[in-house]
């Protein structure tokens, strides 16, 4: 197991940045690779987004002294497991969770072992890992894909037909922090937010896939009236800071992960920005 670790960045300092920077403070380029969880620690209200993808082996969560520094990954944390790949299961504590394409689990703060299993090793699960910090335990919870709440915004007009579902939140799981859902846009759409707002109660990060291997996302972020954009590629994450708006545009329909915490779980807890305002 890796863990990279990022540093938040000022705004005023980020109307400096050149791609390169931009790239390297806000985008998740590697995040599946066979065999290997990855992990990235951010210092924006301290999440960790990662990847683990079981082929040949099953693949533990580990913790280190220099990060989590807890004798445990979830000694002080609560995580959410989403399977953008083939079927597989994540054991909690020996408990085992058949966690398939688009499903959702839930793993309680105080959890001592995670590990994560391929079914089929020709066709394995790719689980995609957002933690944050916790301070009670709740129940370690699966959350199907027919079970999440479903919402239809948008217009074909405005080319952001989507379907966003709401797995992890309150109503449905309990939780500390943590919020997170999944969004898929509709076949000749390709806007996943627009007008684009922010939210300084809680940072945001996004996990975009189904993207083809040849298109591309052009992620909108910064201040409103200092935007940047970063061009991303499929299964690759966005590190969004609570100062930022994230929005987007594909080259082609896609489906993103959207994880959240803060100060708050409050999904309509959005700034709003006119996009007359966006400069």
């Amino acid at each position: 197991m890796t863990i990279a670790v990022r540093h938040p960045s000022h705004p005023e300092a980020v109307k400096h940045y050149d791609t390169a920077a931009l790239r390297a403070h806000f985008l998740v380029e590697s995040l599946f690779r066979p065999d290997v969880v990855e992990l990235t620690y951010s210092h924006v209200d301290r999440i960790v987004i990662g990847g683990a993808m079981p082929v040949a082996k099953a693949l533990r969560l580990e913790t280190d002294k220099a990060t989590i520094g807890q004798p445990t990954f979830l000694t002080r944390r609560e995580l959410g497991v989403c399977n953008i790949g083939g079927s597989g299961r994540v054991v909690c504590d020996g408990e085992s969770f058949e966690v398939k394409l688009r499903d959702m689990l839930y793993v309680a703060m105080g959890t001592s072992e995670v590990t994560f299993h391929a079914d089929d090793p020709r066709n394995p699960p790719k689980f995609y890992l957002f933690s944050t910090p916790a301070h009670a335990r709740h129940r370690t919870v699966l959350v199907g894909e027919a079970d999440a709440k479903a919402m239809e915004p948008g217009s074909q007009e405005q080319a952001n037909l989507r379907t966003v579902r709401q797995y992890i939140l309150p109503g449905l799981v309990e939780t500390c922090q943590l919020v997170m859902g999944l969004t898929t846009l509709k076949p000749g759409n390709i806007w996943n937010t627009m007008p684009a707002h922010v939210h300084d109660r809680r940072c945001e990060a996004y996990l975009y896939f189904d993207l083809p291997a040849a298109a591309r996302i052009v992620h909108l972020m910064g201040e409103p009236q200092e935007t940047r954009h970063l061009i991303v590629a499929n299964e690759q994450a966005i590190i969004s800071p609570p100062w930022s708006i994230h929005s987007g545009c594909g080259t082609s329909a896609y489906s993103f992960i959207w994880a959240m915490g803060g100060d708050n779980q409050d999904y309509t807890d959005m700034d709003m920005v006119n996009v007359g305002d966006l400069k």
